[in-house]
């Protein structure tokens, strides 16, 4: 492969076009690659502002290669806080639903961690969840398309353990800022969190006391400055709190329970 295109150029390319890990990423497609053919296409959609996840055809979560379809919203090392705290709540056979699920890369990186579990994913996009049937159908999970609850099935209502949540988050006036790999290349359905960032969280956890068994938890991940919001939408819906954060992931989680009665 690199002996029919120069990795010289292609890490020249790559550096030209801004990547600040030219050489990392050039070793990356060079692997990936079919062929010569193939990888100049690849450099080509990567030095056109592509994510290199979505040029890869993958991303790494706690471990795990997620598969990535162009379209879908790349998984960010910061979930790994998500899936951490996920994985210390969550037992064996117990009731999981990723919400928002996107590739469904929660969902399966807490299956992979913590064994076999009753798994349901869902999201709003179809090309999300087309990505997500990829990675999660070999682990005998159901995926849904809708919007929040009303993608799940009635029967779940009462019955799960753990819902895990990476809503988006981003402020609508903030959009603008957003890296073009993101603001171009993800969808805006993925990353527009309303007003102030939490307009879709506020409604999942008006809702998600009538799906969580008493006890049951909701993890939604969020950001430090809109954390206090996070947990004012938990109490407001009865749900008691915490927070936590990883200085290493630059990530925040709000935990929340369901009150047993």
């Amino acid at each position: 492969m690199t002996d029919e295109v120069a990795m010289p150029w292609v890490v020249a390319r790559l550096r030209g076009a801004g990547c600040v890990f030219a050489e990392d990423e050039a070793q990356l497609l060079a692997q990936a690659a079919a062929s010569p053919e193939d990888l100049l296409a690849m450099v080509a959609r990567r030095a056109g502002g592509e994510p290199l996840e979505q040029v890869l055809g993958w991303a790494e979560l706690a471990g795990l290669q997620i598969l990535v379809s162009p379209g879908v919203f790349v998984p960010r090392r910061r979930s790994e806080l998500l899936v951490r705290e996920a994985v210390a709540l969550t037992g064996p056979d117990a009731v999981v639903v990723d919400m928002c699920c996107g590739s469904g890369a929660v969902g399966a990186a807490l299956a992979h961690a913590v064994g076999p579990i009753e798994l349901y994913a869902a999201d709003i996009d179809p090309v999300a969840v087309a990505c997500a049937h990829r990675n999660l159908d070999a682990l005998g999970a159901h995926v849904y398309q809708g919007d929040l609850f009303a993608a799940l099935p009635a029967a779940l209502r009462g019955r799960v353990d753990v819902l895990v949540v990476n809503a988006p988050y981003v402020p609508t006036d903030q959009l603008g800022l957003l890296p073009p790999e993101a603001r171009v290349h993800e969808p805006r359905v993925a990353l527009d969190g309303g007003i102030d960032g939490i307009e879709i969280q506020r409604r999942v956890a008006q809702d998600a006391p009538d799906w969580l068994v008493p006890g049951g938890h909701l993890l939604i991940e969020t950001s430090e400055r809109q954390a206090p919001l996070t947990v004012a939408a938990f109490t407001e819906n009865g749900l008691s709190s915490r927070v936590s954060t990883s200085d290493d992931l630059d990530a925040t989680v709000v935990i929340g329970r369901r009150q047993r009665t």
